[in-house]
């Protein structure tokens, strides 16, 4: 059995629920009869025998899955779109274009279950009409490309792929396509120009994929987790992953907990959970004896909560009512020796380095934005730049192509928010309450 499947933290308190990592470290990832051995494609095979495509879109619609990739589109809602375009060919795809710094949820499910994200692609194909899938995922993961190819290649021996599978008329292909590091490529329509053979950027929308996404046809496009809860809310039922988590945000969330934190990994837990379980039930703590000061979810385009806010539930309304967001489950953890003006440079310059530059907002305002950025941490900026960084943040936001320049500025205004002081002391006492900045070394040059 292969040994280096990554499973959830220790579940010391009860805190956690694990349903997407529920054959994590339990199973072999290379061996399908091991994943059989679970039940795997059990419920793959009772879809196609005892359930009509749209019984299964009701699902579920009713589970109220949303997706996990980050925007929290209702999941049932895009099945049907795509369910009920008109098109002779249609397309599943997988999104594992994990990009995100610290992120690491899709790679390690990808590693560990290989077959429950296959099993998962079937069955939306199936209720979608689709005969073809891609599975895109990004080179830098190449043990989660090699398993994922290997179970390809075992499900079609066991006539789990192909033509008429299990007697009936569905039919279904899948492949892997590698994707070249690009961020950008996690926005849903620059990874299908990807897998077109295109340059890996945005277009505008409408149309939306689920009308006309690959080669102009209907495509249904989930990440990984997305998929991988698929089966179980078919196992399961509707019912039972409704009544996990909260009235809006259904079932669990894996999250891959890392920074200044006693225990990093991943953990799964219920969504209505708060910051502060998560932080100090499962994640231990702050190491060192130092104080929390914020935690980052979201990604480099999610925002900063602050202490004050460590009891929010950790759904997706609760997240962006404090200006942040759910993301793809990146969560980074910061003590005291934190300077948050460094926090936000650091995740807007790879906002900045990852811009497709297709648009101008994009690639020129986070350019000026993380200029200002570093003049305040070098102690040269005016209160006119602080004015100007703030016009900045207003603008790319709402004038950026897609929803990655859109969310570019979190960081920024999350810090900007709950942080302001951290920015004057910069800006007009030419100091780094953290002596993490360029500032503080010429001060203690003077």
């Amino acid at each position: 059995m292969a040994s280096d499947a990554v499973g959830a933290l220790p579940d010391e308190n009860g805190k956690q629920r694990l349903i997407v990592l529920e054959n994590a470290g339990m199973i072999d990832p290379e061996d399908i009869e091991s994943y059989m051995a679970v039940g795997g494609y059990a419920t793959f095979n009772d879809v196609l025998q005892s359930m009509t495509p749209p019984e299964v879109i009701d699902q579920i619609r009713n589970s109220g899955l949303r997706g996990r990739g980050g925007a929290g589109y209702p999941a049932g809602l895009k099945w049907s779109t795509v369910g009920k375009a008109l098109g002779a060919q249609k397309y599943v795809v997988c999104n594992g274009d994990e990009g995100d710094p610290g992120a690491f949820m899709d790679r390690s499910i990808m590693e560990a279950d290989p077959h429950r994200v296959l099993e998962g692609m079937m069955i939306a194909a199936y209720a979608v009409g689709a005969s073809q899938g891609y599975l895109y995922v990004r080179a830098e993961y190449p043990l989660a490309i090699k398993r994922l190819k290997h179970a390809i290649k075992q499900a079609e021996k066991h006539g789990l792929l192909g033509h008429n599978i299990s007697g009936t008329p569905f039919s279904l292909s899948l492949q892997v396509r590698l994707g070249a590091g690009a961020f950008v490529c996690g926005e849903e329509t620059a990874l299908l120009a990807s897998i077109e053979g295109r340059r890996g950027q945005p277009r505008p929308r409408p149309p939306y994929p689920a009308e006309s996404g690959l080669w102009g046809c209907p495509t249904l496009i989930n990440n990984v987790e997305t998929y991988a809860n698929v089966v179980p809310i078919l196992r399961e039922g509707a019912e039972w992953f409704a009544g996990i988590g909260t009235e809006r945000s259904k079932g669990t969330k894996v999250f891959a907990l890392s920074g200044r934190i006693a225990r990093t990994g991943l953990i799964e837990v219920p969504m209505g959970i708060t910051l502060r379980e998560i932080i100090y039930d499962i994640g231990g703590g702050i190491p060192d004896g130092r104080k929390f000061k914020a935690v980052q979810t979201g990604g480099p385009s999610g925002g900063c909560i602050p202490a004050a806010h460590i009891d929010t539930p950790v759904d997706y309304e609760s997240l962006k009512q404090v200006g942040s967001m759910m993301g793809s489950g990146g969560m980074i953890v910061m003590d005291d020796s934190s300077c948050m003006v460094d926090v936000a440079k650091y995740f807007l310059e790879f906002c900045m380095t990852e811009s497709c530059g297709k648009c101008v907002p994009c690639r020129v305002g986070t350019a000026q934005m993380h200029g200002l950025l570093e003049k305040i941490c070098e102690g040269e900026a005016t209160l006119d730049d602080l004015e100007m960084l703030e016009e900045l943040c207003d603008m790319v936001t709402n004038t950026s192509l897609c929803g990655l320049g859109q969310a570019a500025p979190n960081a920024v205004v999350t810090t900007l928010h709950f942080f302001r002081d951290e920015y004057m002391a910069h800006i007009v006492d030419k100091t780094c309450p953290a002596h993490v900045c360029p500032v503080s070394r010429k001060e203690a040059v003077q």
